[in-house]
């Protein structure tokens, strides 16, 4: 394993999705994800997420609309959770969805839309139980 590129993609991989994503998904882990969880920190976060030329923001965007048109509704969550981080609004993601009718199929986004409020409503819960 490469430690600085795994350490590199474990810092994005906080910054976008957050600590208490992370920790969830590392705690969740065992001998048969620890290679998978090894995986995706080194490359997708910290080879592809790490790359210059695109700044987080502009990949979140993409991350959404591929996620969504591939119906994958864990990470979409997960990255729509990103996105904000990233910068993006809410308005934003909705015409990111909307997109994703046009070119992915309305299945898609129906599917992307309920799963965006359903982040929503976590996030904004999460919020109103911190500020509590």
């Amino acid at each position: 394993m490469d430690q600085e590129l795994f350490d590199k993609g474990m810092k994005i991989r906080r910054e976008v999705l957050g600590d208490a994503y992370v920790d969830r998904a590392l705690s969740k882990s065992g001998p048969f994800n620890d290679p998978l969880q090894e995986l995706v920190t080194t490359y997708c976060w910290g080879w592809c997420w790490g790359r210059d030329g695109l700044e987080k923001r502009d990949r979140s965007l993409i991350n959404l609309a591929m996620i969504a048109v591939l119906n994958r509704g864990h990470e979409l969550k997960a990255h729509i959770r990103g996105a904000l981080n990233n910068g993006l609004t809410r308005e934003q993601i909705r015409e990111v969805l909307l997109q994703v009718g046009i070119y992915g199929g309305i299945p898609a986004t129906v599917d992307s839309f309920r799963l965006a409020n359903e982040a929503f409503a976590e996030i904004d819960s999460e919020a109103q139980d911190g500020a509590a």
